[in-house]
């Protein structure tokens, strides 16, 4: 008997998904634990693996489409089986859900007699047009405005591209707005001398095969780690009666990707050296890049490092990634005069900034962190030992 296939809620947070790549075409034979399609959560591009075998009948949502998880994505069944019904059922469901969904936003209209008579005669519909009445009402003003809009835009017709935003963006900026309304957010920033730091570097490298080589964010992750463990007032969290300190050290790496950022995460950084810390980002920076990472990859961080220095960018504040209670921003590694010895010299200096959770971290908390992380970049041999 035909079996209908849903879309999944691959992520705690999922509410629709979008079909990035089907696998699959409508005909072949499928196996229980083949990869059906490829489909963008609002975390990441993560591969179905389906529970059934038979053959694809039906494909319901296309490539590039979207809808909401327990929506029908496929049917699966005997070769040549009559699936009419199950289609026509899904069909009348989806009709009646987009139907609720329509009357619901109509009975929110607030429109003035005036206007919707205008409206009606000139055959404009209300529901894209925002009312600047009392309560949103949409007034006469409101309607003649739509008119010229729309008169300008046929004597222009010319439009500005415009691309739907991806379930993964709308979790960025969701995320983002939260932490920042909700957390209060104070800045430290502090100026780090890189000469030993770039001369540990070099001399490491020298002696690694490319595949190897150790970045100078490597080094910093390293170096945060063994600073929270010195100042573990930072690797916290707050919840709404009580506030977590983590007995693990779970650092996040803030990574771009073509969609906007995640953050892979580096769990149980404290207790890896600094050459498995390094693979360990090279793999993930990879995974995230080609959206093939984990969603498991991209939980449980206890602090994030952001690190703009490669694109030039000397200075910069970050959003909290909460649960954190802070986030250290990286810039780029800048030749400028410096004092030594009484003297003018060249040298070169690395700007960071913390930015932390006032509701948990005091500002003399976050000071000694930073000043005790500036201490060992600034002899990193520490690191190793």
């Amino acid at each position: 008997m035909a079996e209908i296939i849903f879309m999944p809620q691959l992520s705690d947070t999922m509410q629709e998904g979008t079909v990035i790549k089907w696998n699959k075409k409508v005909g072949d034979q499928v196996s229980e634990g083949d990869i059906l399609a490829e489909i963008e959560t609002d975390k990441a591009i993560q591969d179905f693996e389906i529970d059934v075998s038979g053959f694809l009948l039906f494909i319901g949502v296309k490539e590039g489409e979207t809808t909401r998880v327990n929506n029908m994505l496929a049917i699966i069944g005997k070769k040549g089986e009559n699936i009419s019904s199950l289609i026509e059922n899904s069909n009348l469901l989806k009709t009646e859900e987009e139907s609720n969904l329509k009357k619901e936003k109509e009975c929110r209209i607030f429109i003035s007699p005036l206007a919707k008579k205008i409206a009606k005669k000139i055959g404009i519909s209300i529901n894209k047009i925002k009312g600047s009445g009392k309560n949103n009402r949409i007034i006469k003003r409101d309607i003649e405005a739509y008119e010229e809009k729309l008169i300008r835009k046929l004597k222009n017709p010319k439009e500005n591209k415009r691309i739907n935003i991806s379930s993964m963006r709308k979790r960025i900026a969701e995320h983002l707005i939260y932490s920042k309304f909700t957390a209060p957010h104070y800045y430290l920033f502090i100026e780090i001398n890189a000469e030993k730091m770039i001369n540990l570097r070099k001399n490491l490298n020298d002696k690694l095969s490319k595949e190897k080589k150790i970045s100078f964010n490597d080094i910093i992750i390293k170096a945060v780690t063994i600073s929270l463990k010195k100042y573990p007032n930072l690797n916290v969290s707050w919840k709404e009666k009580e506030i977590i300190y983590h007995s693990y050290i779970n650092i996040g790496i803030a990574v771009a990707i073509q969609d906007g950022l995640i953050v892979p995460v580096i769990k149980n950084a404290d207790q890896k050296s600094l050459l498995q810390i390094s693979q360990e980002i090279k793999d993930k920076v990879l995974c995230s890049k080609s959206r093939k990472i984990q969603p498991e990859e991209l939980e449980n961080s206890t602090f994030t490092v952001s690190n703009l220095g490669m694109y030039g960018i000397e200075f910069f504040t970050s959003i909290i990634n909460l649960p954190n209670s802070s986030i250290l921003s990286i810039g780029s590694i800048i030749e400028k005069p410096i004092i030594k010895d009484s003297k003018i010299v060249i040298g070169n200096i690395m700007k960071v900034t913390l930015s932390c959770d006032h509701r948990i971290i005091d500002g003399a908390t976050g000071s000694n962190f930073l000043s005790f992380l500036k201490k060992i970049l600034e002899d990193p041999i520490m690191i190793l030992i």
